[in-house]
């Protein structure tokens, strides 16, 4: 069964995809950016502050499929610019604590929001 998730109090999609999809005991988080959901506009700022706002966008999807930030088996951080890994790497770090995703961190041009300097998508398991 496949269910699509677009919970209340996550940025509206910018574009023809759903904000979750649950799959079995999957549930696929769609790339989030920093994007206020009490506003739906962007929050461009500091790399921590937009990964905050990122991983809290994550998380409310997740909690919208009835899963947690400990139940992320996956993540993809895709930064415009890889010097700022390190800073984001310690929000991740807040958000995940000892239950540790696997990960992949790929510097990239630039992302669909223009000024956005992070993305990050994550895939949960909970059956």
């Amino acid at each position: 069964m496949i269910e699509r998730v677009s919970p209340a109090g996550v940025p509206s999609p910018r574009g023809p995809y759903s904000p979750a999809v649950k799959a079995g005991g999957f549930i696929y988080v769609s790339g989030q950016i920093s994007v206020d959901p009490v506003t739906d506009k962007a929050h461009l700022s500091d790399i921590a502050t937009e990964t905050r706002q990122v991983l809290k966008n994550i998380e409310t999807n997740l909690a919208a499929c009835g899963a947690t930030m400990a139940d992320v088996v996956r993540c993809t951080v895709y930064l415009t610019n890889v010097a700022d890994f390190a800073a984001m790497n310690a929000v991740y770090a807040e958000f995940f604590g000892n239950a540790k995703p696997a990960r992949t961190t790929i510097g990239v041009a630039s992302l669909p929001l223009a000024g956005a300097k992070v993305e990050i998508d994550a895939i949960a398991y909970k059956p």
